[in-house]
């Protein structure tokens, strides 16, 4: 019996360790073949990129260099050929019938026909004639450097070479700037020249504002400012469409603070005909004046337009009092004669001549030069 007991006790305890045993293995294989979760790849160290580099802040635009004008004395000379292409059919065609076999009533009525096709005008070509034909008549004069000599003292005297061609540079009651407006109508270049004229005026050695008045002209203001920030010439504008005699007067006050010498006024230039225009001119003029006289009134003419330019200029002297004459494109043009034509039918000198389309290519006008470049660029 007690044998029995220790075989029954011995059996469980087999039992329990067999039992224990395969327990024990499934846990352990259980383990072994539990799914870990996949390791993530090991992270490269990430190579810190070198920052791109931050484009520059918009650099400040390097203040333009401001120009020297090329000096005024000469300037005629240096550009004197292109004079002499332009008025070459007026000179030659002139020599050429003075030079003829014989000199009859039908070659003087051609001479005649040559001077008003180059717009010197009904009255200076029949006085011209006139004592040409009396001189050679007198004279006898037939060899072609004779006729030559005597076509350039009539010419010359025709322009009036003791006008006073100047422009004025002091104000005529002695205090504050000279104020010089320019006017003339949209197209003949007169901002332009405007521009030029403060480029004359500075490479003879005067300090210039500019007030750019011609509000009615989009580009205008911008155009003007152009030409001043070349030549260190200070602009005062306004908005488009402001009050241009309230801009005029601004800039006389500025150039009066500031201790310029010339105070140029770019005025507006629609057409001569518009009522509205001229009693804006007129306006100007009054507002300027209650600060001092207007030393100059400039007429941008082009010379393109012969004739009908003297009408322009007759409409604006009879409201601005023109106190002189700049004429545009005469390097384009064969009808020189228009100098002679305006300066009898307004009574007032040209002073400078547009000869080009660069800054420096406007000159003061030199009668000697003009006539020299009409009959002496003949030759050859």
């Amino acid at each position: 019996m007690d044998n029995l007991w220790i075989w029954l006790v011995a059996a469980i305890a087999l039992v329990a360790a067999v039992v224990g045993g395969v327990l024990l293995a499934r846990r352990s294989g259980s383990k072994a073949v539990e799914t870990r979760p996949t390791a993530e790849p090991t992270a490269k160290p990430e190579v810190e990129a070198e920052p791109e580099a931050e484009p520059e802040g918009e650099a400040e635009p390097a203040a333009p260099a401001v120009e020297t004008p090329a000096p005024t004395a000469g300037r005629l000379v240096r550009l004197r050929s292109r004079l002499s292409r332009s008025n070459n059919a007026l000179g030659k065609g002139l020599l050429a019938l003075l030079s003829s076999d014989k000199l009859d009533d039908d070659v003087w009525e051609e001479v005649e026909d040559t001077l008003l096709a180059a717009d010197v005008g009904v009255t200076d070509t029949t006085q011209i004639v006139e004592r040409l034909r009396e001189r050679v008549k007198v004279l006898g004069t037939r060899s072609p450097a004779e006729l030559r000599a005597l076509l350039t003292e009539e010419l010359t005297a025709a322009l009036e070479p003791g006008l006073d061609r100047s422009l004025a540079t002091a104000s005529p009651s002695g205090e504050g700037p000279a104020t010089v407006m320019v006017v003339g109508v949209n197209g003949s270049g007169k901002t332009t020249t405007c521009g030029k004229i403060a480029r004359v005026l500075i490479a003879d050695g005067h300090t210039v504002l500019l007030g750019a008045a011609d509000t009615f002209r989009a580009a205008a203001a911008e155009q003007l400012e152009t030409w001043g920030s070349r030549v260190g010439a200070k602009v005062i504008r306004r908005g488009e469409g402001a009050d241009p005699a309230s801009v005029a007067f601004d800039a006389v006050k500025a150039g009066a603070d500031e201790g310029a010498d010339v105070v140029l006024i770019d005025t507006a230039g629609r057409l001569q005909n518009k009522t509205g225009l001229m009693d804006e001119l007129g306006k100007v003029k009054r507002v300027v004046e209650k600060q001092g006289p207007v030393a100059e009134t400039l007429l941008v003419l082009d010379a393109t337009t012969g004739q009908n330019g003297l009408q322009q200029a007759k409409v604006f002297g009879e409201v601005c009092q023109i106190t002189g004459v700049v004429l545009t494109k005469l390097d384009g043009t064969a009808k020189g004669g228009i100098v002679i034509a305006v300066q009898r039918q307004l009574g007032v000198p040209v002073k400078l001549v547009g000869l080009g389309e660069g800054p420096d290519d406007l000159a003061p006008f030199e009668v000697g030069e003009f006539v020299g470049a009409i009959v002496d660029g003949t030759e050859g």
